[in-house]
């Protein structure tokens, strides 16, 4: 991803060289470049500001500066070919910035930053940029900052982070705050009980130490949607929408998703296993065997305000085309329990075409609530999978009936 910023205060970035950031520069993974806006101004004192028509306190950007500066950077393109950058603009009267937006800029290969001071930038400028680019105006929150330096910071910070290799434990993206319109569980570490400087004993919840990751799992959504009650519940009832299949957003997958589906097979993989290494089955792929996999399966992905949320895969058996496989189903862990793997099983069925005759799938053998949900749905063990520890399972097709 390449990343442009105009500012005043170009030193105001310097933070971006550090921690992961600086890291993802470092490996090639970003290309942020910063503009100094008086570089491209025309006298001695290289002013960027002047006084409002009208009338009023302060003072306003020009809009000479800022077009010559978006011009310079849309004039460096990298594929003179290739689309414009999306062009951010951080301000106190825009669209409230969110985990969702951060999904969806995430996935933009080139955004520019235009970092307003004193009461803003000459309204013009937006005319004027809107004509060669799209222009989005984001607002961290409900109060106003000097300058938009500190809103770039928090909002790169924020985009970059979900950028595939930037953070090394893909998995703790899944289940983070604001990630399915919930808070973020509580979190331990060792010792598991701890006196504190109080002289109170204080322990590690004892189902974190169970090693049962059902019920780990079931507690932890049931902490995210208390802590969400007591500290955020106007993100309660956005939560409660999420157990439709129907309401996400359906596609079929690409290789630009493949690290994406990566990141959330892994969350759901580890949760099937004490011991991360030992996978039961097949292990969790990377981004490039989902991406090899495109040819063989037909990958189906569903999104929650741009958040991949489920994915199956579908695809006739090569060796008896009267057999039809469903294979990777997955929902990300926060959203599970909702009843979206039933519905997203009952999907994946309905894609087969009309001259299948037998449903086919794999699951871990170890994993009770897998296998519950699968026999419910009508399938039947049929022998053991080619993966250590795995079932195949099987569920004749109903006829349809003749008229």
């Amino acid at each position: 991803m390449r990343l442009d910023v105009v500012s005043i205060f170009p030193d105001y970035l310097a933070p971006l060289d550090l921690s992961l950031i600086g890291k993802a520069r470092r490996d090639g993974l970003v290309d942020l470049r910063v503009h100094d806006l008086r570089d491209f101004t025309h006298d001695r004192h290289r002013t960027v500001d002047d006084t409002p028509y009208g009338g009023g306190a302060g003072m306003v950007m020009k809009p000479q500066p800022w077009s010559e500066a978006l011009d310079h950077v849309l004039g460096t393109a990298d594929d003179a070919s290739g689309p414009a950058p999306v062009l951010v603009v951080p301000g106190p009267g825009g669209q409230r910035f969110d985990q969702a937006t951060a999904r969806e800029l995430a996935r933009a290969p080139w955004l520019a930053f235009a970092c307003g001071r004193y009461e803003g930038i000459d309204e013009r400028v937006y005319e004027w940029a809107a004509q060669r680019m799209e222009v989005r105006v984001l607002s961290l929150g409900d109060y106003v900052l000097n300058g938009g330096e500190v809103a770039v910071l928090a909002m790169t910070e924020a985009v970059v982070r979900l950028l595939p290799g930037v953070v090394g434990n893909a998995e703790s993206l899944v289940e983070e705050s604001h990630e399915g319109g919930l808070l973020e569980y509580p979190i331990y570490t060792k010792p598991s009980v701890w006196q504190d400087g109080d002289g109170v004993t204080r322990a590690v919840p004892d189902v974190l130490l169970s090693g049962d990751h059902a019920r780990i799992a079931a507690w932890r959504h049931e902490q995210r949607l208390e802590r969400t009650a007591a500290r955020r519940p106007d993100l309660l009832a956005a939560a409660a929408t999420a157990g439709a299949l129907a309401d996400l957003d359906a596609s079929v997958a690409t290789p630009s998703d493949a690290p994406e589906i990566a990141v959330v097979q892994r969350a759901c993989w580890a949760q099937m296993v004490a011991v991360p290494q030992h996978w039961w089955g097949a292990p969790a792929e990377s981004a490039q065997d989902v991406r090899d996999g495109l040819a063989h399966w037909d990958t189906h992905v569903f999104r929650s305000e741009g958040r991949l949320v489920a994915s199956v895969r579908v695809r006739r058996d090569p060796a008896d085309p009267a057999v039809w496989q469903i294979g990777r189903l997955m929902v990300v862990p926060d959203l599970q329990g909702y009843g979206i793997g039933r519905q997203l099983l009952a999907h994946a069925e309905s894609l087969a075409p009309s001259d299948v005759t037998t449903y086919w799938l794999n699951t871990a053998t170890e994993v009770p609530h897998l296998m519950r949900m699968y026999k419910k749905a009508g399938y039947r063990p049929v022998g053991p999978g080619e993966g250590p520890g795995t079932t195949d399972l099987t569920k004749r097709r109903a006829a349809t009936p003749s008229r």
